[in-house]
């Protein structure tokens, strides 16, 4: 048995509190903070409602090492896993620095001045980490993180050699607004706004955003087009699959979040850096962001579901195959057992499942790591409990032969 503190009360913190509360064989204490308290209650209140657990609560600024570090001393935890966001990383990972503890996230520090998705700040950790005797467990939400899982997996059992990785990650759902963003809008505006980018042939080929597209056929979504983006795990899965000769990520769009994206764009509003209004200096993106639903509160009307995973092309015994693995999350299910939507679901199960494997000692090590340098097998066979399970079929299509 072991303490979790959770760090982060939006939509991911939201279900990683539920989920953590339902394997008190593994969590016997969890505390759940946040600068904003009251979003703790709301979860804390939710969690006792769900599951009969009590939770506890407190309010931290994660920007603050100090403040943080002192927190983490009075809860005394086994691991912190980090569902603040991404400019909190590096402060964070301090203040785990500082108190010996052992840390998980689920995406890469990003600066909040530069949109910059990269995992250098990070593993420039590895050695104080190591020196320290802890772990830092990077990118364990889905993609990254089960995405990564899976192609660890695919190293081990199911090729000699893997070819192409196309992750594919498609939104079926309809939540009933005119524009809403299923994470943080800041977040998610910033990645989809920026330049796409993939790795084939041992370099790295920059397009415009959102220039490339194919029409992907998603098991039980249908087919929906799919657009190259830049996503974090490319980075890293470059360096740990062997004998990659291409990788590329691809996500749905509806037409709608199109439009709407490309008219914020045009007026101004993605803009992150600071402008002056009424004497006053304002990011134009924070203000966008306070205007929209919080991801949070689209669960209750939310419909569909979410398919995300990873096509495989590579050779096993002298034959070439092709291998599709992926999870299907309903967002309605998701709902009913956490008050959440399923892009927060499948955010917010896989840090719980990472910090299972830490706190038990079946993820060992010291340093800095990425999902796909650690055991996959323990990891998947936890997915099929816990909520997330996959699907392992052989895979036809040429759409991404191109």
């Amino acid at each position: 048995m072991g303490s979790v503190l959770i760090i982060g009360a939006g939509g991911v913190g939201n279900v990683t509190a539920h989920k953590c509360a339902q394997i008190p064989e593994v969590f016997s204490k969890i505390v759940l903070a946040s600068r904003n308290i009251e979003k703790c209650r709301k979860i804390q209140q939710d969690v006792k409602e769900k599951s009969g657990r009590n939770i506890d609560i407190a309010q931290v600024n994660a920007d603050n090492v100090s403040e943080t570090v002192s927190l983490i001393r009075k809860v005394n935890p086994d691991a912190v896993i980090n569902v603040a966001l991404p400019y909190q990383d590096l402060a964070i990972m301090d203040a785990c620095l500082e108190t010996g503890v052992h840390y998980i996230d689920t995406a890469n520090y990003e600066p909040k001045d530069v949109p910059h998705f990269e995992y250098s700040w990070q593993w420039a950790y590895h050695d104080r980490f190591r020196e320290k005797g802890i772990m830092a467990v990077l990118g364990c939400g889905f993609d990254p993180g089960v995405s990564n899982i899976f192609c660890a997996y695919a190293q081990k059992k199911l090729y000699d050699e893997i070819k192409t990785i196309d992750i594919v990650d498609c939104n079926a759902g309809s939540h009933g607004h005119p524009f809403a963003t299923n994470f943080n809008p800041e977040i998610n505006i910033r990645e989809i706004t920026q330049n796409g980018k993939y790795w084939e042939k041992g370099r790295w080929i920059e397009t415009k955003p959102l220039e490339i597209s194919i029409d992907f056929d998603y098991p039980e979504a249908g087919v929906k087009k799919s657009y190259l983006l830049f996503h974090e795990e490319l980075e890293s899965l470059v360096k740990h699959i062997k004998g990659l000769e291409r990788i590329r990520f691809w996500m749905t769009f509806s037409e709608n979040y199109i439009t709407h994206l490309k008219v914020l764009q045009n007026v101004g509003m993605t803009r992150i850096d600071e402008v002056e209004f009424e004497g006053k200096k304002i990011v134009p993106l924070q203000f966008l962001k306070a205007l929209l639903p919080d991801p949070g509160s689209l669960g209750a009307n939310y419909k569909g579901k979410t398919v995300i995973g990873c096509v495989f092309d590579g050779v096993k015994s002298g034959q070439r195959k092709k291998i599709f693995i992926y999870n299907v999350c309903d967002h309605a299910e998701c709902y009913r057992e956490v008050k959440s939507q399923a892009v927060s679901y499948t955010a917010g199960v896989p840090p719980v499942l990472g910090a299972m494997l830490v706190i038990n000692g079946i993820w060992k090590g010291k340093g800095v790591f990425n999902v796909e340098e650690l055991d996959p097998e323990p990891f998947m066979e936890l997915l099929n409990r816990h909520g997330l399970p996959w699907n392992q079929v052989n895979f036809q299509s040429s759409i991404l032969e191109k």
